[in-house]
């Protein structure tokens, strides 16, 4: 998979991994893929969510070893 960009939210807490996800997909163009490392369990349902609503793909996400992995296509 063809990253453009990857965030780092490891060890924030909600709502700042949406908030820094957010601002990330502002500065990609449309078809782009975010990649996001986040440890706050709640950025599962959160960043899914997010997506949704906002005419993003959540690609995919992957845990391992308490890292949340998430690929967000930009709408």
């Amino acid at each position: 998979m063809n990253v453009d960009k990857v965030l780092d939210a490891k060890g924030l807490a909600c709502p700042m991994p949406i908030v820094k996800t957010k601002k990330a997909m502002n500065e990609l163009e449309s078809g782009q893929v975010l990649e996001i490392h986040a440890t706050d369990k709640g950025a599962k349902n959160d960043l899914a969510a997010w997506a949704k609503s906002g005419g993003n793909e959540l690609i995919k996400h992957e845990e391992d070893n308490g890292l949340l992995k998430f690929w967000i296509k930009k709408g």
